[in-house]
């Protein structure tokens, strides 16, 4: 089997084990079964929110959402009767600019680190999302203001301060491959591969870890918390995959990750979707891709409901896994 760990791998190495490259990533697949006019429903998290509404799918409720500066001196208005909430940019990514506030004192607020900020550090925040200093391209942007989500306790041991994720790669409509995202100190609290988050691979049958990387480095335990994180097993899996699956109806994206988080009082929850996930997903899990979008591709049938198809996956997993 592949060992995505080893350095020095050559390329063809690469090719034989069914990894899934940039370039074909990009040509091969997004190029192919997502449409450039779709982008916009998954790059914009108003219209993700507003669709997935529609669609029936569980995703913490928008409280107000601010497009301009004059409106920014309104936020306190929206927030009034709110004791938390969290602030994002509309089109931001990695999770940049999201600014979370467990506790709303009124002329103060509380972060999940304890730091306090006043009426002037919240509006200056706004003001920046607003003139896309977190924006994909730097454009001029919307701030979403939504609900907190309390992650379940099942998780509390596992993350540093920030929400764990689960990121579910759908491929046609079938869940393809899963990991968790796990914030660290590094990482600052955000579930970001890149800046240092904790990626655990998961059994796309089970929802049980596989293995874990920091780093594109293997790990056991948890950098801050120091759990075993080979313990790890998601509560409520099938409900992740069907979310997953749902949102390829609802956007008409053949290829797309689904951001999916643990509620403890509304269970499993979709917080964003993207239209060009990021490989590293493969080296959490320690198999490539490409054998299992091409399995999709030739044995998987066609014209199944959401649940459908989540139902067919779980039937099929552990074939899926042999021919990795």
């Amino acid at each position: 089997m592949w060992n995505p760990l080893k350095c020095f791998v050559s390329p063809q190495s690469l090719r034989d084990a069914g990894v899934l490259g940039m370039n074909r990533r990009n040509f091969d697949v997004i190029a192919k079964y997502n449409n450039r006019r779709l982008y916009p429903l998954v790059d914009d998290k108003v219209q993700t929110k507003k669709l997935a509404q529609a669609a029936d799918i569980n995703t913490p409720k928008m409280i107000g959402v601010i497009e301009f500066q004059h409106e920014v001196k309104n936020f306190m208005s929206i927030v009034r009767d709110r004791k938390e909430f969290v602030i994002k940019p509309a089109h931001g990514s990695g999770g940049k600019g999201v600014l979370v506030i467990t506790e709303n004192r009124g002329s103060e607020f509380v972060q999940p680190s304890g730091k306090i900020l006043t009426y002037h550090d919240v509006y200056k925040h706004i003001s920046n999302i607003l003139s896309g200093l977190y924006s994909l391209g730097g454009k001029y942007d919307v701030a979403l203001i939504e609900e907190l989500v309390h992650f379940s306790d099942i998780f509390k041991n596992y993350s540093y301060q920030g929400v764990p994720d689960v990121r579910v790669i759908v491929y046609k409509g079938f869940p393809a491959m899963a990991m968790t995202r796990l914030s660290t100190k590094v990482s600052g609290g955000r579930a970001n591969l890149h800046q240092g988050a904790v990626g655990v691979g998961l059994d796309i049958k089970t929802g049980k870890s596989l293995k874990a990387v920091m780093y594109n480095q293997p790990i056991k335990l948890h950098p801050d918390t120091q759990a075993d994180l080979s313990k790890i097993e998601v509560p409520n899996w099938r409900e992740h995959l069907i979310i997953g699956a749902k949102a390829y109806e609802m956007t008409g994206l053949g290829y797309l990750g689904a951001d999916i988080v643990l509620d403890a009082d509304r269970g499993p929850m979709m917080l964003e979707l993207n239209a060009r996930p990021g490989l590293a997903i493969q080296i959490a899990n320690g198999i490539g891709l490409v054998k299992r979008l091409e399995m999709i591709d030739k044995c998987f049938p066609q014209n199944l409901s959401a649940i459908e198809r989540v139902d067919y996956v779980l039937k099929k997993a552990d074939y899926m896994e042999g021919v990795l």
